[in-house]
């Protein structure tokens, strides 16, 4: 028993919690002890708690008598009734309907948003439009002003060599007229 006991401790400090927990879920005769003892876990599983399942290990040798199938206690089904089922299948419609209004509220958002942008866009379009075009215009109005300018000093200069012109003739004429 002493050996048993020891091999018992040092087996007990290699399992793992999950293999433990694994256990509980599987109760299975194992040999646990080097020199082949096989020992039973039984697994009784404790009221729940906040935390969880709580499960207490039971290890004993398996005994000839006790044919007692050792699986957890499944919980108590419920009976489902015609209602409970309508009742459900009421709030997964409701959900279904949620949901289908949902998405069709973001597309309607995606939507106005598309619309806002490009009527932005356009906006922003035909701004830059009247400004080009005023840009033009005032271009083209410096243009003519520039181009009346020069015709006008070009007129300007003319009348001034046709002045000089004149002058240079009266001069000819009354000198001819002195030597003649």
């Amino acid at each position: 028993v002493t050996l048993f006991l020891q091999s018992y401790k040092e087996k007990m400090k290699e399992l793992s919690v999950l293999s433990l927990i694994c256990s509980c879920f599987y109760p299975e005769i194992k040999p646990i002890a080097p020199h082949g003892c096989f020992v039973y876990m039984e697994v009784k599983a404790i009221n729940k708690r906040r935390s969880g399942q709580a499960f207490e290990v039971i290890l004993k040798p398996p005994s000839p008598v006790s044919d007692v199938a050792h699986n957890l206690p499944s919980p108590p089904k419920r009976d489902i009734s015609l209602e409970d089922i309508e009742k459900k299948l009421e709030a997964a419609e409701d959900r279904r309907k949620y949901q289908e209004a949902q998405v069709l509220r973001a597309l309607a958002e995606k939507r106005d948003h598309e619309r806002e942008v490009l009527l932005k866009a356009m906006e922003e379009n035909s701004n830059f439009s009247k400004m080009a075009e005023e840009k033009l215009q005032m271009k083209m109005d410096q243009i003519k002003e520039n181009r009346d300018a020069h015709l006008a000093a070009m007129i300007e200069r003319l009348q001034e060599k046709e002045i000089h012109a004149a002058l240079v003739r009266k001069n000819k004429e009354l000198r001819e007229e002195l030597t003649a």
